[in-house]
């Protein structure tokens, strides 16, 4: 087993309670169904900022972070197959999925 970051990317915020309600259930059921594959929920993030060699730049970088989550699984197509029926998908959002290097 390896872990796999998921890197969120993107996505629509909810506009209502309503909907914030029902996004928070969809985002709960997926981890929920991850089981013991949930090694750390993450959290949302905020507008990043950006450290170069030359200063730094408060645009988010060429692809923002919106958030991310760690899971254990076998191999890489494991962990996307796990990926896929995240909610983050339905709201225009895409998900990178990286193995973390045992350093």
């Amino acid at each position: 087993m390896a872990d796999f970051v998921l890197a969120f990317h993107g996505g629509k915020m909810p506009e209502t309670d309503e909907q914030r309600n029902e996004v928070m259930g969809k985002w709960n059921n997926w981890m929920e169904g991850l089981g013991d594959k949930l090694v750390n929920p993450g959290a949302p993030v905020g507008m990043s900022k950006t450290i170069t060699a030359n200063g730094v730049e408060d645009n988010g970088g060429s692809n923002p972070l919106s958030g991310l989550t760690i899971i254990s699984a076998d191999n890489i197509d494991a962990a996307i197959a796990l990926a896929k029926p995240c909610p983050h998908l339905e709201y225009e959002g895409t998900i990178e999925v990286a193995e973390m290097m045992q350093m």
